[in-house]
């Protein structure tokens, strides 16, 4: 038994019974499983449970023994604070700090099938990275598969915008400011940076936007940052922030970006400063990219943007490091913005107005360089030529739409390869 087998049980709910008792013999109903998280915190988001005539909603950890809750030093981790269960393969002993917050501990063993453990490790082990592997080949994916899938994505994506656009009033600026913010924030942020975007008002970043010190005080003070000010800069900040706050009546919701995962350059820190020096140099930065007609266009946008002089020798607050470099952003960095937001919103914005749209935006991605993650690396060990972002986006919307779901049957390359 690991983890990771054990999360997968309890994702698809591969138990001999259901009639749960935690350690203590109460009767313990799962009410919903909750959400797999592949990020930090709990294993899964959302769950509910019912206990001793209690309905509880929130996530749930899972570990292989119980004592692994000290081990993995979740003790005193605020990204556990939501929990209402501890799910364990083995209870090898009593954690006191969830016994004082009565959070139940539920024991799995006696509900797993010994016979369905060694089943599933053994489909574990022969997990192939698409179901149709054993008999792919790269020269039956149809013509025209990567624009196809492309637009298909770039459609899905307009859904989601034209959604964000009745929320703002058809404001385009407001949300390609949210959709920014996501992009810039990267996986382990982007919500974050999002939900923040989301829930102050555009109107009042077009205002200060001149202003770049007020920019950061009102990115760094949403994220919580500015309580306690290190230094003097700090504390600049921080009265501009009470400043603003008192003039616009900003929200009382505070955010708190994650630090944890990331290498240094991409701390939310450096990354919000990016973000406030991009709204500062650019006072018209919409109607910019949205006519912009080359990528070339779109890169000098975003030439002279870096964190502002503070973080020539830091990375987080008044710590200071032995290298001094601008914080600049980078071409890769550009790339990602351009995949995650400006496209899709350029691709919405044009599309009912502009028939040619399509080949413009497909033009885009073939000057974009791929991403590189592991979908990626799967496709190109099966001898997949992925030479541009339109390569990389077609195969990761298919993986996710066909390949993960099984969707053999209506998957163009299935049927090319089922074919004699």
């Amino acid at each position: 038994m690991n983890e990771k087998l054990l999360q997968y049980l309890w994702n698809f709910k591969i138990f001999k019974n259901f009639d749960f008792k935690d350690v203590e013999g109460n009767e313990l109903e799962i009410l919903h499983f909750g959400k797999w998280n592949f990020d930090s915190g709990p294993d899964f988001l959302l769950g509910k449970i019912k206990t001793k005539n209690l309905v509880l909603v929130g996530n749930i950890e899972l570990h292989i023994k119980s004592s692994d809750w000290i081990f993995h030093q979740h003790s005193g981790n605020p990204e556990f604070e939501n929990l209402i269960l501890h799910a364990v393969f083995i209870n090898d002993m009593e954690i006191a700090e969830l016994k004082e917050k009565n959070i139940p501990t539920l024991e799995l063993k006696k509900y797993i099938d010994d016979t369905l453990l060694w089943k599933y490790e053994s489909m574990l082990k022969e997990t192939q990275f698409i179901a149709c592997e054993s008999i792919f080949e790269a020269k039956k994916i149809p013509v025209n598969f990567r624009e196809e899938s492309m637009l298909k994505k770039l459609d899905e994506k307009s859904i989601e915008i034209e959604e964000s656009l009745r929320l703002n009033q058809n404001n385009y600026e407001a949300v390609l400011f949210q959709n920014l913010a996501y992009a810039f924030g990267l996986k382990v942020n982007a919500p974050i940076f999002k939900q923040m975007a989301e829930s102050l008002d555009f109107i009042t970043v077009n205002k200060i936007r001149q202003n770049l010190t007020q920019l950061e005080a009102l990115f760094f003070g949403m994220s919580d940052w500015l309580k306690t000010p290190e230094d003097e800069q700090m504390k600049i900040w921080k009265r501009e922030f009470d400043f603003l706050n008192t003039k616009f009546n900003l929200p009382d919701l505070r955010f708190n970006p994650k630090f944890s995962k990331l290498r240094p350059p991409n701390f939310p820190t450096i990354r919000l400063s990016q973000f406030a020096s991009l709204y500062h140099l650019n006072q018209n930065l919409f109607s910019q990219l949205i006519s912009a007609k080359k990528i070339a266009h779109i890169y000098q946008i975003f030439e002279n943007v870096k964190a502002s002089a503070y973080w020539k020798k830091r990375f987080n607050f008044g710590k200071t490091s032995a290298i001094e470099s601008e914080k600049a952003i980078t071409k890769d960095f550009v790339e990602l913005v351009l995949i995650n937001a400006i496209l899709p919103i350029k691709y919405t914005y044009h599309k009912n107005s502009d028939e040619n749209i399509s080949d413009e935006i497909l033009d885009f991605y073939r000057n974009i360089s791929p991403e590189k993650n592991m979908v990626i690396e799967g496709w190109k060990s099966l001898k997949v030529p992925v030479e541009s972002a339109l390569e990389s986006q077609a195969l990761l919307f298919h993986h996710k739409n066909y390949c993960q779901k099984k969707n053999c049957l209506n998957c163009g390359i299935g049927l090319q390869l089922l074919k004699k």
